[in-house]
């Protein structure tokens, strides 16, 4: 949990402010402002959050920032991408807070940020419950940032609520849960593997990921691999790659398939409010190849 083990006072942005402690999900201690004002994000589920939450506050983001769609009339600043930031814009915006993530993001970008002198706050989210819980604690160093010390987090409880009891794929037997292949790219392919955000979501919609036991989070596969033939249904998002009736689902041969909306699969935030009814929709207009 985010700390304030003590108050100090340092010169920032040409001025004398008050300076806490706030501690990030990998523990690490993160020097700021009481009250942040100037904020970057470089994670584009948690710029809509921050956006929601504590409106004007955000000064950067990165190009993949897709909401709140007024983000550029708001003047926030484009900075490049999750895995290639500009690190000398960022720098130079002498903002009081950078949000990162720790798969989102690269490592060696966040270390050199921190050398520069810039508090960037790291996230990390592999579940459902760590997103409502990792957000509520980044919503929490923003208690002053506003005229009322007013946080908006309407949107974050009903998410709480949407998740709580969200509606599940029936079962393809008693006891069996549908296995799912989850494609997320091509040239190579790429699937879900183990230990992400988007497949716990889809854990709690009552499928397994056939790959979850795969020591890598986003391992490479080949569509004719025999292990895949245990598969029920191929799971395709529309992002990070475009799948869509016309590209992928042809390659899986006499295989049920459901195209879902990535954002509601992949995205921790205000996405989550409508994701368990946008996927649960999708996942039950499950529709066969074109090859079948």
């Amino acid at each position: 949990m985010p700390g304030v083990p003590g108050i100090s006072v340092a010169f920032h942005r040409g001025r004398l402010v008050p300076v806490s402690e706030a501690i990030d999900d990998l523990g690490t201690p993160v020097p700021l402002p009481e009250s942040p004002q100037r904020v970057i994000s470089l994670v584009p589920s948690l710029t809509e959050a921050v956006a929601m939450s504590v409106p004007g506050v955000l000064i950067g983001a990165t190009d993949w920032c897709t909401h709140p769609g007024d983000l550029d009339a708001q003047g926030v600043v484009r900075l490049g991408g999750t895995k290639n930031p500009n690190l000398d814009a960022i720098a130079d915006l002498a903002a009081d807070l950078v949000i990162a993530n720790e798969e989102e993001n690269r490592g060696p970008d966040i270390e050199e940020l921190r050398r520069r002198g810039v508090p960037v706050y790291v996230t990390d989210i592999r579940t459902v419950d760590q997103a409502l819980s990792s957000i509520a604690r980044l919503l929490r160093l923003f208690a002053d940032a506003d005229a009322d010390g007013a946080v908006d987090t309407g949107w974050l409880d009903a998410a709480g609520a949407a998740w709580a009891d969200p509606p599940r794929y029936p079962p393809v037997q008693p006891g069996r849960s549908a296995r799912a292949l989850v494609p997320i790219w091509r040239r190579p392919w790429m699937a879900l593997g183990s230990d992400t955000y988007a497949g716990d979501v889809l854990r709690r919609l009552g499928i397994d990921n056939i790959l979850a036991d795969s020591p890598q989070r986003y391992p490479r596969f080949d569509p004719a691999d025999p292990h895949l033939a245990a598969v029920d249904v191929v799971v395709f998002p529309d992002e990070p790659y475009r799948f869509h009736a016309a590209d992928g689902p042809e390659a899986f041969a006499h295989r049920p398939y459901a195209l879902i909306d990535g954002r509601s699969l992949t995205w921790y935030g205000p996405a989550m409010v409508e994701a368990p009814q946008r996927l649960a929709a999708a996942l039950a207009a499950v529709q066969h190849s074109a090859r079948d």
